[in-house]
C-alpha cells in the first residue's frame, strides 16, 4: 500500500486536475493498473468523463491519481504490483507515462555512462513519443522494409532519445541491457546514432547539420519511388520522412544548402522538428544565433509550424504534424519551443543539462517535480504496450503492402520484376557491364572526363536505379544523363538531379539516397578541389556505408589558367587518408570503364563508396589497360622482365611515364596504378611480382608526394601550389614532362631516393 506520504500527493494531485482538464470516477469494475491497454483506458474514460487535452507536466502530478498506488515497487525497483485501484487511466496518462519513460531512461543512461547528452532527450521527448507511439509506420523486425516511414535524429548527442524509443518500439538491437552500455566499448549503444552498428538507424548522425540533410535524401529517394513505380490501383511506395533538428543544425551552413534544396524540389513529405530550445554548449542561443529561422525556412519555399509548448502541448504537436500532412506541395518546418533538461529543478534551460549527466541528486530531484516513482531503468508495462500497438500496427501495414506487391506482379509484370531486383533485392542485372565502352590503343585519346560521360550515359539505360546530377557544373564534369530528364518538383520519376552550388548538401543528399536500402546507386559530381566543400560528407560515407560514387574531374594543375585556386595538388593524396574510401583515378577510356564497373559494384552491392577523378586534358589510350587490370589496382603497362627500374604512374600521369621509359637505355617496366586501395587489397604475391623489393621505384604523380614512399623509393610530385597559365605549361614548368622524369628515373638508377621533383623549380 503507498504511504501516507504518497496518498497525501495523490490528493494533492487529484484535486489540482479537479480543477481542470481531468475527473476520476469510481467504475463498477477497475482494470489492474499494472497494465493497461491504450485504447483499453480511452473506452473506460469516455464511458465516464469527456475527453480533454492536458499538458505533460501538468498530468505528471495528476497520473498519481489515476493509479500511481499501483506504482510501489521493493525500493523502488523491479516491475510494478498489480494493484487495483478506484481510479481509471486516461489515454493521456499513459501518454505521460510514455514520454517520461523515455526522458528517465535518457538521464538514467547518461548518468550510467558518466557521458553524454540528457537535456535534449528530456526536451524532444513528446515529439518522440508521437512518432514512434501514434504517427509512423514501422515494423521492428524487419527495419529494412522499403515502405517504412524514416526517422533522423540530426541533433545525434542526443542519441538516448532514439535509443530509448528503438527499445520501447520492441527493436531487438536496443535491450535494456543495452541502454546500460550506452556509450560503452562494444555496445549498440554509440555516443551518436550509427546506422552499421544498430538496427534501426536509418543514417549516422554525428556532424551537425548532417542529419537534417541526409533527410531530405530520404524524401528524395520517396518522391522518386513513388513517381517510377506507383500505378492508379497500386501505391507501392507512400512514406514520411521525420526529423528532429537542434539549433546547432540550423547553423551549420549544411543545412541552408540541404533545406533550400528541399523547398525547390517541393518535398511535400518530409516533416523536420526544430527542437527551438535556445540552448548550446557555449549557452544560450542569443550570443551568436538570433535569426528568424522560421522566416528563412519560409523564403526556401517550406511551410513553417509553430508550437509554443512543446514540453507541454503534446495536442499542438499532434496537431502540427496532421497539418505537415495535409501540406503536400512543401517540406514542413515544425518549430517547437521546448526546454532543454525539461522537468530538471537545477539544470532545465542551461547548458549544465546539454553535455554532461545530470549526476544522482539531480537525477532524483527530477524524478520528484514530474512525480516519477519508478526506480533507474524501470518502464512500466503499459508503456511498453502502447509503443507495441503501434509496431504492431506497422508489421500489419507491411504484410497488406505484401499482399498489394503480390496483384502489382499481376497486373505489372515488368516492372514489379525491376521493383524486385532494384529495390527489394538490390542485386545488378546479369553481366551488366557488357555495356561499358572498351578501347583499343588505336581508339582516338580524349580526356578522361569525356570517357566518364560515355559510362555514365551506358549505365543510365542499363540501371534504372543509377542517378544523381552536379553541383551546377554538368556541362563541364559531363554528367548529365541523356536518356533521362530533370529530376524537379513535377517531375520526380527522372533521373537527373540540379543541385545547384551546393557540393556538402549535395553529398549528403546522395549519402542518403545509398542508405534508404532500396537499391539507388547515386553519383554526384563537382570539380576535384571541391571535395573540400564536401568533405566532411565524404568521410560520413566510408563512415556510415554509404555507396555514394563521388565523380570529380579538373584533377590536377592541368587545370591550368583557373590557377592554384582551382588546383587540387594535395587533394587526391588527403582523400586516400579516409578509411573504406576508394579512390580511383584513370589513364584512359578502359581504366575509366573499369573505374565505374568498381564503383557500381561496390555501391550496389556492398554500400560502400568510390571517388573518381578525371582529366580536363584529352590523354592517349594506353597499352595493355583494360576494365580487367583496372580491377587489380595496378598493373604493368610497359612490361619487361627483370627491369632494373620502375616507374609508377597514375592517371593523366601514366603516359608521360611511358615516353619516358621509351626514352632510357635500361629495362623499365612502367606501372599504372589507378587506385591504390584496390592495389592494397591484391594478394601478396601479386603485390612483390609488380613491386618486387630491391628494385628502384620512381612515382609519378601531379600531387603532393606525400604517401608514395609506400610503393616507391623516390617520388616526383607536386609540393608547391601551382600557378596560373595554360594547363600544359603548368605541367611542364612544375617537371612532369617525359624529360624531366627520364632524369629523375636515373638518378634513382643510381641510388638517389626520396623526392626528387617537387615543384619548386617551377615557382616565379
Amino acid at each position: 500500500m503507498p504511504s501516507t506520504r504518497q496518498r497525501n500527493t495523490v490528493l494533492a494531485a487529484a484535486a489540482t486536475a479537479s480543477a481542470g482538464a481531468l475527473t476520476f470516477v469510481a467504475p463498477p469494475s477497475t482494470p489492474s493498473a499494472a497494465r493497461i491497454e491504450p485504447g483499453v483506458a480511452a473506452g473506460h474514460a469516455a464511458q465516464a468523463q469527456p475527453q480533454t487535452s492536458m499538458g505533460a507536466a501538468t498530468v505528471g502530478a495528476a497520473v498519481l491519481a489515476a493509479g500511481c498506488a499501483a506504482r510501489v515497487t521493493a525500493k523502488g525497483k523491479g516491475q510494478r504490483k498489480a494493484v487495483k485501484v478506484a481510479a481509471v487511466s486516461t489515454d493521456t496518462e499513459v501518454e505521460t507515462d510514455c514520454i517520461n519513460s523515455i526522458r528517465f531512461l535518457a538521464v538514467d543512461a547518461v548518468n550510467k555512462a558518466n557521458s553524454g547528452h540528457p537535456g535534449a532527450p528530456m526536451g524532444q521527448a513528446p515529439i518522440g513519443y508521437l512518432l514512434f507511439a501514434e504517427e509512423m509506420a514501422y515494423n521492428p523486425k524487419d527495419s529494412s522494409w522499403c515502405n517504412r516511414d524514416r526517422f533522423v535524429l540530426s541533433s545525434g548527442h542526443g542519441c538516448m532519445l532514439q535509443y530509448s524509443l528503438l527499445h520501447l518500439a520492441g527493436y531487438d538491437s536496443v535491450a535494456m541491457d543495452d541502454l546500460k552500455q550506452f556509450r560503452q566499448w562494444g555496445s549498440k549503444t554509440p555516443g551518436h546514432p550509427e546506422n552499421f552498428e544498430t538496427d534501426g538507424i536509418e543514417v549516422t548522425t554525428g556532424p551537425l547539420g548532417m542529419g537534417i540533410s541526409n533527410a531530405v535524401g530520404l524524401a528524395a529517394a520517396e518522391a522518386h519511388l513513388a513517381a517510377a513505380y506507383n500505378k492508379p490501383d497500386f501505391t507501392l511506395i507512400d512514406h514520411y520522412t521525420y526529423t528532429i533538428a537542434g539549433d546547432g543544425c540550423m547553423q551549420e551552413g549544411i543545412s541552408h544548402e540541404a533545406c533550400a534544396y528541399a523547398g525547390h524540389l517541393g518535398l511535400g513529405k518530409l516533416i523536420a522538428f526544430y527542437d527551438d530550445n535556445g540552448i548550446t554548449i557555449d549557452g544560450h542561443t542569443d550570443l551568436s544565433f538570433t535569426e528568424d529561422v522560421g522566416k528563412r525556412f519560409e523564403a526556401y519555399g517550406w511551410q513553417v509550424l509553430v508550437v509554443d509548448k512543446g514540453d507541454e502541448d503534446v495536442d499542438a504537436i499532434r496537431k502540427a504534424i496532421a497539418e505537415a500532412k495535409a501540406c503536400t506541395d512543401k517540406p514542413t518546418l515544425i518549430k517547437v519551443k521546448t526546454t532543454i533538461g525539461f522537468g530538471s529543478p537545477n539544470k532545465a534551460d542551461s547548458h549544465d543539462a546539454h553535455g554532461a549527466p545530470l549526476g544522482a541528486d539531480e537525477a532524483e530531484a527530477t524524478r520528484k517535480q514530474l512525480s516519477w516513482n519508478y526506480g533507474e531503468f524501470e518502464v512500466p508495462e503499459h508503456v511498453y504496450a502502447a509503443f507495441k500497438k503501434q509496431a504492431d500496427a506497422g508489421a500489419a501495414k507491411q504484410a497488406e503492402w505484401d499482399k498489394l506487391f503480390a496483384a502489382y506482379k499481376e497486373k505489372e509484370p515488368e516492372l514489379a520484376a525491376q521493383f524486385e531486383r532494384a529495390v527489394l533485392n538490390r542485386k545488378l542485372p546479369e553481366n551488366w557491364d557488357e555495356c561499358l565502352p572498351k578501347l583499343t590503343e588505336e581508339d582516338n585519346g580524349k580526356a578522361t572526363r569525356l570517357h566518364s560521360q560515355d559510362c555514365l550515359n551506358a549505365i543510365a539505360p542499363v540501371l534504372p536505379e543509377f542517378m544523381g546530377g552536379s553541383a551546377d557544373l554538368a556541362p563541364s564534369n559531363m554528367t548529365l544523363m541523356k536518356c533521362t530528364g530533370d529530376f524537379l518538383k513535377d517531375s520526380y520519376s527522372e533521373r537527373n538531379f540540379r543541385f545547384g552550388i551546393r557540393e556538402f548538401g549535395m553529398g549528403a543528399v546522395c549519402n542518403a539516397l545509398s542508405l534508404d536500402k532500396t537499391g539507388i546507386i547515386p553519383y554526384c559530381a563537382t570539380f576535384t578541389i571541391f571535395t573540400d566543400y564536401m568533405r566532411s560528407a565524404i568521410r560520413i560515407a566510408a563512415l556510415s556505408q554509404a555507396g555514394t560514387i563521388f565523380v570529380t574531374t579538373h584533377d590536377s594543375i592541368a587545370v591550368g589558367e583557373d590557377g592554384p585556386t582551382h588546383q587540387p595538388i594535395e587533394t587526391i593524396p588527403s582523400l586516400r587518408l579516409i578509411p573504406d574510401l576508394t579512390v580511383m583515378r584513370p589513364a584512359d577510356g578502359n581504366e575509366t570503364a573499369g573505374a565505374y564497373k568498381y564503383a557500381v559494384e561496390r555501391s550496389k552491392n556492398e554500400s560502400r563508396p568510390t571517388m573518381m577523378a578525371f582529366s580536363r586534358q584529352a590523354l592517349p589510350n594506353l597499352p595493355n589497360s583494360s576494365i580487367e587490370n583496372t580491377l587489380k589496382g595496378a598493373y604493368a603497362v610497359v612490361e619487361c622482365s627483370d627491369p632494373e627500374v620502375i616507374i609508377v604512374g597514375t592517371g593523366s600521369e601514366v603516359h608521360v611515364c611511358v615516353d619516358a621509359a621509351k626514352s632510357m637505355d635500361q629495362k623499365v617496366r612502367v606501372v599504372s596504378m589507378p587506385s591504390v586501395e584496390v592495389f592494397r587489397a591484391q594478394s601478396d604475391s601479386y603485390k612483390e611480382s609488380l613491386l618486387p623489393k630491391g628494385v628502384p621505384t620512381l612515382s609519378v604523380e601531379a600531387a603532393c608526394t606525400s604517401g608514395w614512399d609506400e610503393f616507391s623509393t623516390a617520388q616526383v610530385g607536386i609540393n608547391v601550389f601551382g600557378a596560373s597559365a595554360p594547363g600544359g605549361t603548368c605541367l611542364e614548368k612544375f617537371g612532369f614532362t617525359a624529360e624531366n622524369v627520364k632524369e629523375c628515373a636515373e638518378k634513382c638508377l643510381k641510388g638517389e631516393t626520396g623526392v626528387l621533383s617537387d615543384g619548386t623549380q617551377g615557382k616565379h
